[in-house]
């Protein structure tokens, strides 16, 4: 499990539907260095691909996704 004090930041998308969690993905994501990882909770079924294929094409690593209920939670490393 993972402690929250890991993450240089943790946001909430919920309710927020796409483009949105992606776009605030990348807001928060561009505020860190190298190294920092970002925590993103989502509950638009569509974020599972959106945000996975976002952090592809970016070059960062999407450490793990985990489905809560209807909640994803996505752990995102900064890379570049």
């Amino acid at each position: 499990m993972n402690n929250d004090n890991e993450f240089k930041k943790i946001i909430d998308v919920r309710g927020l539907y796409c483009p949105e969690p992606v776009f605030r993905t990348k807001i928060e994501m561009e505020k860190m260095i190298r190294g920092d990882k970002l925590k993103v909770v989502a509950d638009d079924p569509q974020s599972e691909e959106d945000i996975s294929r976002w952090v592809n094409r970016n070059g960062h690593e999407l450490v793990s996704i985990d489905k809560k209920e209807q909640n994803l939670v996505f752990i995102i490393r900064k890379a570049k």
